[in-house]
């Protein structure tokens, strides 16, 4: 079965940082550009950044750019998002997808989706 499953996610203060991690099962990531979403309370889901396939070649929305860092391991088959200087608007529902080789930041580009992992940012 091909799965992607987000973790990381959790409660951070403002300024905060955090982790999520996206592995998959039942198939290799070395193909795949791997893409994070965000979807917040109300809203339309976003794109936040990506990865290509070899790791060389990422990409950020302006609203997380210097904050957001992504990054894989393929050996582990997984990818990162590393969060820093959190602030309560990144609070958000985040999810990692895939897509053959090259980032797009389309929603409708990418294959295979993870269920999402919950990112709030509270004082």
């Amino acid at each position: 079965q091909l799965q992607l499953v987000e973790s990381g996610g959790g409660s951070v203060q403002p300024g905060g940082s955090l982790r999520l991690s996206c592995t998959a099962s039942g198939f290799i990531l070395d193909d795949y550009a791997i893409g994070w979403f965000r979807q917040a309370p109300g809203k339309e889901r976003e794109w936040v950044s990506c990865i290509n396939r070899f790791g060389s070649i990422t990409n950020y929305a302006d609203s997380v750019k210097g904050r957001f860092t992504t990054s894989r391991d393929n050996a582990k088959n997984t990818a990162y998002l590393q969060m820093s200087g959190l602030k309560p608007e990144d609070t958000a529902v985040y999810y990692c997808a895939t897509r053959l080789v090259i980032c797009s930041g389309r929603q409708t580009d990418y294959a295979y989706w993870g269920q999402g992992t919950q990112v709030t940012v509270s004082s």
